[in-house]
């Protein structure tokens, strides 16, 4: 299962797991409610041929899918690729990613504006709704490998914060305060 916790304020490595003193773990209920992060727990040796990602995808609109690796020797420009991640930023769509070998964390913001961090291993599916903060990182490990869907063509473009008055912001603020009903 997924875990979930509210973070240290240290600038130590981004890769570290950064837990407050003492740790402060949040539910997959208590996170999807105060941020709107969806989570799905899929095999990625069966979710094709059993159907549970097909599923997601057609009950998601999801249309186009693609695989990332993000490693110091599979990934171009790594070290620029990943700092540009790690940048606190937003989408004007979901961020939909399936892990499928390896390891990160992704950060979100709460409605507190502190950060949560997300724990991602094979076989988590992640959907971050558009208009959240957020960042990714790898952890120590230094390799993911993920797939990312997208409803029609991938739109990629991050907007750095802050983004406060982008459309796609506003709406998510609004959902937020509405506890995503």
């Amino acid at each position: 299962m997924v875990r979930a916790w509210y973070m240290d304020e240290s600038q130590d490595d981004q890769r570290l797991e950064h837990h407050r003193t003492p740790p402060k773990f949040l539910s997959l209920e208590e996170m999807a409610q105060d941020t709107g992060v969806l989570y799905w727990k899929l095999s990625p040796e069966t979710c094709e041929s059993d159907g549970s990602l097909d599923k997601i995808k057609s009950d998601r609109g999801y249309t186009y899918s693609d695989v990332i690796c993000v490693s110091p020797e599979k990934l171009p420009n790594y070290e620029t690729k990943l700092k540009s991640f790690f940048e606190e930023h937003i989408h004007t769509d979901e961020e939909i990613r399936f892990v499928l070998e390896g390891s990160g964390y992704f950060d979100v913001r709460d409605s507190a504006d502190q950060w949560i961090r997300i724990e991602v291993v094979p076989g988590d599916l992640l959907v971050l709704p558009a208009g959240i903060y957020h960042r990714f990182t790898l952890d120590v490990k230094n390799y993911i490998k993920a797939m990312r869907l997208f409803v029609g063509e991938p739109v990629w473009t991050p907007h750095n914060r802050p983004a406060d008055n982008m459309e796609a912001r506003r709406e998510y603020v609004t959902r937020q305060k509405n506890n995503f009903k």
